[in-house]
């Protein structure tokens, strides 16, 4: 797949793209190519993500990372294919760049990549959206399981979520066969227990909470600040904006020397 062609697929925001054409015809890509083969694979991409940052120096907005990222996004395509893998999921999957930059922009006021600590995960094929959600190739306790993320822009309704598990049993069924697994796991802000009293009866957070065993809480995790009221870390809580129902009481929470923390769920036996 041509580059071109792939930013405009996903919808790579136009200031973005500008600035990934200007980065792109200063890099040397025979330099970089055996570090960008090991970010394509999932079992070095960890180490060569920080080989890479090491590699590429000082990295303004980090558009060098993101320019090599999505060099190797785009090449992925042809794993997908060989597995023959929907274009809708490779698609789906990789339109998680332009979304952390909008993410970023709303959080920070302006776009830059400050996601290549993950994105690294999709581009090795670790990691898919399929439906609503996102899975993940991951362990728990020495065991195979797929890991489930939760987009910022999922339909988080009952009916999409089950939707999408359908969708993934049959996916990693069809595609990968050979991994074998039992259980799905979840570990985010949204599992949280402290958000149970927070939340209506028919809220679809509860809804998804109900479908996992609680195994493990961490108190002190603070990342549902940025995910939930998108601003930066060194905000006020006073300045917490308070527009849904859910941020006014976390905010309320807050202030009152509460906190929302995380949790690791394993998902119950499905039915049917």
């Amino acid at each position: 797949m041509e580059l071109v062609e792939f930013y405009e697929r996903i919808g790579l925001q136009a200031e973005i793209v500008q600035k990934l054409r200007e980065v792109r015809e200063k890099i040397d890509w025979m330099e970089f190519d055996s570090c960008l083969k090991q970010l394509m694979d999932g079992r070095s991409a960890a180490s060569a993500y920080e080989n890479l940052k090491t590699q590429l120096g000082e990295d303004e907005e980090c558009i060098k990372m993101l320019c090599c990222q999505l060099e190797c996004a785009r090449r992925a395509f042809a794993g997908y294919q060989e597995k023959q893998i929907p274009d809708t999921i490779y698609m789906d999957t990789m339109k998680c760049f332009p979304r952390f930059l909008e993410e970023c922009r709303k959080k920070n006021g302006r776009m830059f990549f400050d996601r290549g600590w993950w994105t690294y995960r999709q581009v090795s094929m670790q990691l898919f959206r399929i439906g609503a959600l996102e899975y993940q190739f991951q362990t728990y306790a020495g065991e195979n399981v797929i890991a489930l993320h939760i987009p910022s822009d999922a339909d988080f309704s009952i009916e999409a979520v089950d939707a999408s598990l359908e969708q993934a049993e049959k996916f990693f069924r069809m595609h990968y066969r050979h991994y074998y697994y039992e259980k799905y796991t979840c570990n985010s802000w949204l599992m949280s227990p402290v958000l149970q009293p927070l939340l209506p009866e028919a809220s679809n957070i509860r809804s998804f909470q109900s479908r996992f065993d609680i195994v493990q809480v961490h108190k002190d995790d603070t990342e549902y600040i940025g995910w939930l009221f998108q601003v930066p870390a060194d905000t006020e809580y006073k300045d917490f904006p308070a527009k849904t129902s859910l941020q006014k009481k976390v905010r309320e929470l807050l202030l009152h020397g509460g906190a929302v923390g995380s949790a690791y769920g394993v998902m119950k036996a499905r039915r049917g």
